[in-house]
């Protein structure tokens, strides 16, 4: 089953019957940042860009969980044999490629953990994974933003962890890299950024 934008639309709509909520317009926003920088940078299709930001959360559609939407994400995609998708649903929480820097609680069987850990280790990221690790955190459900409004976000819900600092320096040396493709600061490319910032 061929994937695209039309598609991954399709997909989210029929999640968002699944189980309502803001992680729809959250996941809107982070396809819209991934589209909008990957238009201005050479190796990467700015329609599988917005593709993969649509699809990262996409596991939400089984319910509400914490861990275990990216695993169940993984399999949603997998089952379609979207192999960069599934890679991207369990990458994009893991900056760090390591399973003890996550912040969420791990809500699935043993088996699973095991899964997820090997997983993650051994996966080999490319700029999609980090391009989607980076706009999860510019994008909020009302709108873009700037990085440090989202790790406050997520800290106040999730709480602060021992990775928490290591997972904002990575995230900001990501920005670094994809500016530098770009030539110009990343808030240049979203609409609205200043004001959903500081409302």
């Amino acid at each position: 089953m061929k994937l695209d934008s039309e598609k991954a639309e399709f997909e989210l709509e029929k999640a968002a019957k699944s189980n309502p909520g803001l992680w729809i317009d959250h996941s809107r926003y982070v396809a819209m940042a991934c589209k909008n920088i990957a238009l201005h940078c050479n190796n990467l299709s700015d329609d599988m860009a917005y593709t993969l930001g649509l699809l990262h959360d996409i596991g939400r559609y089984a319910g509400v969980s914490s861990e275990k939407h990216l695993i169940d994400g993984y399999r949603y995609c997998m089952e379609r044999e979207w192999e960069k998708a599934a890679q991207i649903c369990i990458s994009h929480a893991f900056m760090i490629q390591d399973i003890d820097t996550s912040i969420g609680e791990f809500d699935v069987s043993e088996e699973d953990y095991q899964f997820m850990k090997q997983f993650i280790n051994s996966a080999v990221y490319d700029n999609y994974d980090r391009l989607v690790q980076l706009c999860d955190a510019l994008a909020l459900p009302t709108g873009f933003c700037i990085l440090e409004k989202r790790f406050v976000d997520v800290t106040i819900r999730y709480g602060l962890h021992s990775a928490t600092i290591d997972r904002w320096k990575k995230i900001l040396e990501i920005k670094s890299l994809f500016e530098k493709k770009i030539g110009c600061s990343i808030y240049d490319l979203l609409p609205g950024v200043v004001e959903n910032s500081f409302r």
